[in-house]
This record gives C-alpha cells, structure tokens and sequence, in this order.
C-alpha cells in the first residue's frame, strides 16, 4: 500500500510538469485583467514607467505597470499626483494596474498659439500636480499641464525620465504644454534610458519669446546674485529678478557684483519680477583672428572682475584672462556668476590673447 501511494505521488508530479511544459507562454505570464479593487491615492517618489509607487490612508503600495495598464485617462504619474488605480492580482504576486484615472480639473486659460516652442529635457522630481520642473541645457523651466494636453506620445509621464515637450505661453505668465513625448520612444515595461538631447550650438537662447508686457530698469549687480536670480540695485532700490529658460541672456551674460545692467522684466504668476531680456556693456572691437584648430580646455571659477568683453579664470595653474569675442557655444547655465566653476575650451588668437570658444557650467 506504501509503494502505491508513493507511485500515485510520482504520477501526479509527472502530470504536473508535463502539465506546464505544453501551456501555452501566454498563460505562464503574470495576469492583469480582471479588477479586484480601485485603490485612491498619490503617487510617490521612486515611481517609475514599470512600477507605481502609491501612497493611500491605507498604507504604501506597490503596483506593477505593464503592456496592458490603461493609462489614457491618466498619465501623470509625477510625485503628489492624486489618482485613482484599477488593479488585478497577478500571478507573480504583484497587484498589476489595469486603469488609471483622476478626477483632477485644471482652469482654462488663454494661450498664445501663434508662437511656440519645443524642448528636450527630464522631469525633476519637484514636479507636483499641474506643474513640470524640467530640467534642460539651458537650466530649470515650469511648464503647465493642461487638461488638452497631448500625451499619445507618451505611456505615462514620471520623474527622471527625458522627454520632448512642444510649449506655448499662456495668459498666466506660464508656458503650457501642447504635447510631449518620450524622447527614448520607450513606453510601458521599457528599460531603455533616455538621452538629453544635446543643447545648441549657440550662446543660451531663450526657450520662448516673452509676449507680456514689460518695462525696463537699470542698476547693478548685488553680490547675493545667484544663476537663477538676480539681485539689482536700483535708484528705486533692491529688486530681486528671476532668470528662468525664456530670459535672453546673450547679451548679458555675465552677472558679477558692481556690473551696470539693463533688463526687461515683467511680473510672473509667481509674484516675482522676471527677467525677459538683460544687457551689459559689450566694447565695439573688431574680432580677432582665432585659430580654433589648436584648441585647449581649462577649468576653473569665474572672477569678479569679468566682463562681457573679458573672462577672468582663476585655475589651479593661476588666473587667465579669456576675451569673449568669439564664442560660438555655452551650455549648462543660462548666466555667469562670480565664483561658478567652469570648463572653458579656448584658442589663440592674432592679437596673443587667449579667446574663449566653449564654455561648460560644472
């Protein structure tokens, strides 16, 4: 009776295996079809293209996205962003997203849609709700999520990601975005890693011309001056003016303490002045001959006493004095500042002085 009951034992395991050597693949894969629950809450940090991080009064969750999550209803899924999931047990022991949704409505607002503009960046991780912090070449820019937003691009858009987003300005000050898409073209269980899109061959360039109305002051530079804000002594008084992606800062670049500058600001959704456009004092030398064959690279941080004309590097091999006549590219920071750290490709020129042609924030 023994070695019967052990023979039986040794036939079902064989049935068993043989069982699951002839599924079908399909059917050995984790399910995500049929809806167990609609779970409500917000997405959390860490959340990525292949897995949603999801913070409920319940607790944390974990829940897997795959080809056949739903997302067309709903794919933001940045930190903070309140949703709805649908989810299915699936037999890797994960719950899997069958539906995302949100019920979050945005106001309408006025855009200009004569003019717009396209930029590659990657989404930071202060981004929160309607609001995208993207991080580009240039530096940090907002852009607003609309409800008419065009994601078919895209199968969900989340945090650390890079992606190519067309933008408008609105009637808010904010520039929105008409459409985004993956700027890898990976989607939904893809583990491919974007590429920034390299910045562009010219001095910083706005990502946007400023349609709003402003006016023009004139003043010098505080030292308290940082890349993202400048702080401008006045006859009025102190102003303290944002530089964000849409300032043109090409004839102005250099924001160093005591320099007289004239910008054009204008009043931003946030309360704060912004700069459209800023302008220092640039000589009317003729360029010298540069031959840019024989080049060097120096790193090293910017002196006080620069200037439009001239860049003052202190280096570990002393200070270099840089003319800036003849720059054809400078990527990584919008301004420069005194005591910024950066890589500076440079060429000799005809009249001995040394001539910056790339320069690199670090």
């Amino acid at each position: 009776m023994k070695k019967y009951r052990i023979l039986k034992k040794v036939c079902a395991i064989a049935c068993l295996a043989l069982g699951i050597l002839i599924m079908p693949a399909n059917r050995m894969k984790a399910q995500a079809a049929e809806v167990i629950a609609t779970v409500q809450g917000s997405v959390m940090s860490g959340t990525t293209t292949d897995l949603l991080k999801l913070a409920t009064k319940e607790g944390n969750m974990e829940i897997k996205l795959d080809s056949g999550t739903d997302a067309s209803a709903c794919k933001v899924l940045l930190p903070g962003s309140n949703i709805y999931v649908a989810v299915s047990h699936g037999s890797d022991g994960y719950l899997h997203a069958v539906r995302i949704t949100s019920g979050v409505q945005t106001s309408a607002v006025t855009l200009d849609t004569s003019s717009n503009a396209t930029v590659t960046g990657t989404i930071s991780d202060k981004s929160q709700g309607d609001i995208l912090v993207v991080k580009t070449p240039q530096g940090e820019m907002q852009i607003k999520l609309d409800t008419t937003t065009n994601l078919s691009g895209c199968s969900v858009l989340v945090a650390d990601k890079t992606y190519s987003i067309t933008c408008v300005r609105g009637s808010d000050a904010y520039m929105h975005a008409t459409s985004i898409s993956d700027a890898s073209g990976g989607g939904l269980g893809s583990n491919s890693t974007a590429s920034t899109t390299p910045a562009s061959s010219l001095t910083p360039t706005p990502a946007s011309p400023v349609t709003a109305n402003t006016s023009t002051v004139t003043g010098t530079v505080n030292d308290k001056t940082k890349d993202d804000l400048l702080y401008l002594s006045t006859q009025a008084g102190e102003m303290q003016i944002v530089i964000d992606a849409n300032t043109d800062s090409r004839n102005g670049l250099f924001l160093v303490p005591g320099r007289t500058l004239s910008v054009s600001v204008y009043r931003g959704s946030d309360a704060y002045m912004h700069a459209a456009t800023i302008v220092g004092v640039k000589d009317g030398s003729v360029p010298a001959q540069v031959d840019t064959s024989s080049t060097s690279t120096v790193s090293g941080t910017i002196g006080s006493k620069s200037t439009e004309n001239i860049l003052y590097l202190s280096t570990p091999g002393g200070d270099m004095e840089l003319k800036m006549d003849v720059v054809r590219s400078i990527t990584g920071c919008k301004v420069l500042v005194a005591g910024r750290k950066v890589t500076v490709t440079c060429a000799r020129g005809s009249d001995a002085y040394m001539h910056a042609v790339d320069i690199i924030g670090n």
